[in-house]
């Protein structure tokens, strides 16, 4: 079926998903990458190479909403079954604005058979004044439904590990897993966003055609877990952070022999088969108000990570606890058994 025929419907709002494959389109992707991540034209993909990519197997997803730029107060709910179903745009104002979207391209990875395709999903952007909304949820499960369709079973992409808001969508919502550390993955980088840090990332696998993958994006997903499920079940806090005199969360020396796995439960040598690995609930604002210590979340998470992947855990959840003081948490599990 030719791209153009297919239409999302979303219930309860005001904005609509759509494949993207025009040039007029592609300079709106352009525009909306500048309103996400502003002060370095450099990091924006030009709309000549999304051409390229999505008139070559790769993908570019939008969804539109009101010609004012003003959030919506109700939350979406998008049809699980039939979101690629032809239908006309219904319950949208007049002169539709692109307000978000989702860029990714057919890549390759090695297996012990040979290479196998993979879809690298190498974008996601919400224009400010649209976040919180569900539209980050609703263009990955397009993005799922439609990697699918090609024949393809895994996703991939790449995040900066201590940004709650991204891993909770990533890892809590999307059901991806990790167990890939990249450090200084793209160099230095310009945008106001990244700029002073070295470019950390999680490189996540999104296998889509999983059952832990399909529970996440059902109509009714698992309820939202919460800190004392993982207490109860004997997890350990490697990282219990400290506040300190600006009230600032400072990362605590974590106790490696949670790590390599000497003295924990079970006996000297045993390991914890559920860790907890603390990040700052607002690793931006941290950054904006003191580098230096923003600096040192960096390095001290990038240690903790790269020694609990080589030992064999693997990134499964994500917890995010609001209030007056919110905490996050990564919760990882010994080995792929655990999934």
């Amino acid at each position: 079926m030719e791209a153009h025929a297919f239409a999302a419907k979303l219930i309860m709002t005001k904005w609509i998903l759509r494949i993207l494959e025009t040039p007029l389109e592609m300079e709106a992707v352009e525009e909306l990458q500048r309103r996400t991540w502003p002060g370095s034209e450099t990091a924006i993909v030009p709309a000549h190479l999304l051409l390229a990519a999505v008139h070559n197997g790769g993908l570019v997803v939008g969804v539109y909403a009101g010609h004012a730029y003003r959030p919506f107060s109700v939350r979406s709910e998008i049809e699980p079954l039939s979101l690629w179903e032809t239908g006309r745009e219904v319950g949208l104002e007049t002169d539709p604005s692109l307000v978000g979207f989702v860029f990714g391209f057919p890549g390759l990875y090695a297996t012990p058979d040979g290479p196998r395709l993979k879809h690298c999903s190498h974008m996601l952007g919400v224009h400010p004044d649209f976040r919180d909304q569900g539209m980050g949820f609703a263009l990955k499960r397009a993005q799922w439904q439609m990697v699918r369709r090609q024949g393809i079973d895994r996703i991939t992409w790449t995040y900066d590990p201590l940004l709650s808001r991204n891993a909770f969508l990533n890892i809590a919502h999307l059901g991806a897993v990790c167990n890939t550390y990249l450090p200084n993955e793209y160099g230095e980088m310009r945008d106001a966003l990244n700029a002073g840090l070295p470019s950390d990332r999680f490189q996540v696998d999104w296998w889509v055609n999983s059952q832990r993958v399909a529970r996440r994006l059902s109509k009714k997903p698992r309820p939202r877990l919460d800190l004392a499920h993982c207490l109860s079940a004997g997890a350990e806090i490697i990282n219990p952070t400290e506040a300190w005199e600006q009230g600032l969360p400072r990362p605590a020396s974590a106790p490696l022999s949670y790590i390599v796995g000497e003295g924990s439960q079970g006996g000297e040598g045993a390991k914890h088969r559920i860790l907890l690995l603390e990040i700052p609930a607002d690793f931006l604002a941290l950054k904006a108000t003191d580098p230096s210590l923003a600096l040192e979340w960096r390095l001290h998470t990038r240690q903790l990570f790269e020694e609990l992947f080589q030992r064999g855990y693997l990134v499964t959840d994500f917890i995010y606890l609001p209030g007056s003081s919110p905490r996050s948490f990564y919760v990882l599990s010994d080995g792929e058994s655990t999934l």
